[in-house]
């Protein structure tokens, strides 16, 4: 029977949500929130689980999302998800933390930085990215920091990079923070945006980069930068926590794409709608809500 108009009695909409339509596919995009960047030296935070689905949804399924919050200094990313009746539960996890003085870096979607070592003390180990393991993979692993025997002014101290969507954390150099993996681009928008990449270490000579997607850069001696809101990158961490914090990892997001003609307009959590983009609508969650097919 062939469709008649937008809000005929033929339409998918006419006479009641759902008369004439059938289950239509989604495309998701989850990103969990980054972790924040270690202290004294510490490494980047490493950015949340980057995970993408396409799932054949049944009309009037309400599926929830969950988007997960940065950490702060020292604090992991927390795990967004989408769930519902019929659909496969995607959850992605959130960033490890940053390592900081002789301590390993947290494993999580992306393994934050280790931290730096002191007085021939060993670098700590980078955490492990996709944990829990994913196919494909989440993210990546975080570098480790530097092994230095140099006492005050402890010029030498730096942290490994965070782990991102698009590989691993860089090592640290004697003054050196290891640099930030980073991101993975998607195009489910309509544009090309690189998320989720690492934290930069943090070092008391010359701080790591973030990685491209959101990571914040490691502190020379300071402060590490924020990582950018809604991305899931990793915070950069702290060069020398007298003078500064390490960055904060950014929220994550989910994202929808669906055919514009099965979209059905009901939502909860006001996320961005846009429509027309290649004939899809697009739902932008930067917090959590739900839709309803």
């Amino acid at each position: 029977m062939p469709i008649l108009g937008s809000f005929g009695a033929g339409s998918g909409r006419g006479f009641g949500r759902g008369g004439g339509r059938g289950p239509y596919e989604i495309e998701f995009l989850v990103i969990a929130g980054g972790a924040g960047g270690g202290g004294n030296g510490g490494g980047g935070g490493g950015a949340g689980g980057y995970r993408t689905s396409t799932q054949e949804v049944a009309l009037d399924t309400v599926i929830t999302i969950t988007v997960g919050d940065g950490g702060n200094w020292q604090s992991s990313g927390s795990n967004s998800e989408i769930s519902a009746t019929g659909l496969t539960t995607i959850t992605s996890a959130g960033g490890g933390r940053g390592g900081s003085l002789g301590d390993a870096g947290s494993s999580g979607g992306s393994g934050g930085g280790g931290g730096t070592g002191l007085s021939a003390t060993p670098g700590a180990s980078g955490g492990s990215g996709n944990t829990p393991s994913t196919v494909p993979s989440q993210g990546g692993d975080g570098g480790s920091g530097v092994t230095t025997g140099q006492g005050p002014p402890y010029s030498e101290l730096s942290g490994g990079g965070g782990g991102g969507a698009g590989g691993n954390g860089s090592n640290a150099g004697l003054g050196q923070g290891g640099n930030g993996a980073s991101g993975t681009a998607s195009s489910i928008t309509g544009s090309s945006i690189t998320r989720a990449g690492g934290g930069g270490g943090g070092s008391y000579t010359t701080g790591g980069s973030g990685g491209a997607g959101g990571g914040g850069n490691g502190g020379s001696g300071g402060n590490g930068d924020n990582a950018t809101v809604n991305t899931g990158g990793g915070g950069g961490g702290v060069g020398n926590p007298s003078f500064g914090n390490g960055g904060t990892g950014g929220k994550g997001v989910v994202i929808l794409s669906m055919p514009d003609a099965s979209y059905s307009g009901t939502t909860t959590g006001s996320p961005t709608v846009a429509t027309g983009v290649s004939g899809k609508t697009v739902l932008t969650f930067t917090g959590s809500g739900s839709y309803t097919t």
